[in-house]
């Protein structure tokens, strides 16, 4: 997922320029058009899917900040996109499937404490679950441990939706293990995980995804999925500081076997092999099903390519190498981008945020593409990589 710094989640903001003035449009028409047109993109608009639906439960998560103009700025200083637009867009791909489309949205982004934000958070969470049919008691079950009266963190509660052929959307809920404060960020994720019966988990996840100390392997995010899933999961995030290739492959070793393999060269060849990951951490996702209640099911690197690409040209050449690489139809990304954005690639870096391989020991692997709305501000090319990057191919 297209993840701010988790270091210094505001501080891209000094680095990038507006786009062109668009004061009358507010942010629900800006996402609203673009979600319309990624449908296209992945080849969902008008074919009897969930699209529409989609289009109408974005607005409703969004609350009051979807009549917010564009020209008055951010409704907050949102931690899902480094210029504060609290939408992410991102395509998911594998082998011999269509492409797929999900939605992340931060419903409280209107707010302006912390607490505020994950009460409004629910209360569309909520009214989501009446309109769609699923049940929110695994929220419920874990309410005190991320939802305390006085919080801590950079946010409280986003949901996602990802929209699948033939079924309903599927739903699934970030919320925020440092609540009570990075340094318990880890005793809160060992009682969520030990809620959901996955006590067992514990001990191997404490010594391969977080053994550097939370400093450095910072506990990012815990997610559920809702609703109706074939295999739900359970799933704990993790930002790797100043962390090598090689250290995230030793990473993933708590997935057996061939998947742990590829995760070194997938992030060489995302990142254009960086050696440390050193300004922004990569991300690694844990998650558990029922199949496994003390190894994970699967594990998912996201890379921050919008970091080690001079512009979006090579980030999204780099994406369409990648999907070539797992043999998957890369023709999506050139399409999502046109839906994203009039401006030309080489104009501003970020818009292609994060690419990441998320892998099973059930399930082919899958590469998602991230893509910012760029709803508030484009940042700039960094020129001094450009030219080396065009020498290179």
């Amino acid at each position: 997922m297209a993840l701010s710094n988790s270091r210094h989640p505001h501080s891209a903001s000094a680095r990038t320029s507006p786009p062109a003035p668009r004061t009358a449009v507010t942010l629900g028409e800006h996402v609203r058009g673009q979600m319309r047109r990624m449908c296209a993109a992945a080849g969902f608009a008008g074919r009897g899917d969930d699209s529409a639906r989609v289009l109408s439960d974005l607005l409703d998560l969004l609350g009051p900040a979807a009549h917010r103009p564009l020209g008055a700025g951010p409704p907050s200083r949102s931690f899902v996109c480094d210029d504060h637009s609290p939408v992410e867009f991102s395509l998911a791909f594998s082998a011999g499937s269509p492409v797929s489309l999900r939605l992340l949205v931060e419903p409280g982004c209107s707010a302006t404490t912390l607490e505020e934000n994950g009460r409004l958070g629910r209360q569309a969470l909520e009214a989501l679950a009446v309109r769609r049919g699923f049940s929110t008691e695994p929220v419920r079950r874990v309410e005190d441990l991320f939802f305390p009266p006085a919080m801590d963190g950079r946010f409280a509660l986003w949901c996602a939706m990802d929209l699948r052929r033939d079924l309903p959307a599927g739903v699934k809920v970030y919320v925020n293990p440092q609540a009570h404060g990075r340094g318990r960020a880890a005793r809160v994720a060992e009682e969520a995980l030990e809620r959901f019966g996955f006590a067992g988990a514990w001990p191997a996840f404490r010594e391969h995804a977080v053994p550097r100390g939370p400093d450095r392997d910072e506990i990012l995010f815990f997610a559920l999925d809702l609703g109706r899933w074939r295999t739900p999961r359970v799933k704990v995030y993790v930002a790797h500081h100043d962390i090598t290739a090689a250290q995230a492959h030793t990473m993933s070793r708590l997935l057996p076997g061939e998947p742990a393999e590829r995760v070194g060269e997938f992030c060489r060849l995302v990142a254009g092999d960086p050696g440390h990951f050193a300004h922004r951490p990569l991300v690694s996702c844990l998650s558990y099903t029922e199949r496994d209640r003390t190894h994970p099911s699967g594990h998912t690197v996201h890379v921050p390519v919008r970091d080690h690409a001079p512009d979006d040209e090579a980030a999204r050449d780099r994406a369409t190498a990648v999907l070539r690489r797992y043999g998957m139809d890369p023709g999506p990304v050139g399409s999502a981008w046109a839906a994203m954005t009039s401006r030309h690639p080489r104009d501003g870096v970020g818009l292609i945020a994060y690419v990441s391989l998320a892998q099973s020991t059930w399930q082919p692997p899958r590469v998602n593409v991230y893509f910012s709305p760029e709803a508030y501000a484009v940042s700039p090319p960094r020129a001094a990589n450009r030219v080396q990057e065009r020498r290179a191919r």
